[in-house]
């Protein structure tokens, strides 16, 4: 199974789909991704801002988890607290 965080215009985690393997190709990351993408936008039935997940935390730094955020500079999720200790 593929895991995707669905985020907001500020790079919020909204909520995680799950996606079985056959509906991306059974492709590894990072080619499974914009697969999963295109399925999930498909079947939201309009475009959505998605980045890939790690259940096992082996890419992008951890599982995402709702009210987590994306940064696009360390493409990672990070917690929201860590995030806030780093900006004082």
């Amino acid at each position: 199974m593929a895991h995707f965080a669905k985020l907001d215009e500020n790079n919020v985690v909204l909520e995680v789909n799950v996606v079985n393997n056959a509906d991306i190709g059974d492709l590894p990351f990072p080619e499974s991704e914009s697969v999963g993408i295109a399925f999930l936008n498909n079947w939201a039935g309009q475009v959505f801002n998605w980045k890939q997940t790690s259940y096992n935390a082996s890419f992008r730094g951890r599982y995402a988890g709702i009210g987590d955020i994306y940064d696009a500079e360390r493409d990672e999720f990070i917690s929201p607290i860590v995030n806030e200790a780093q900006t004082l």
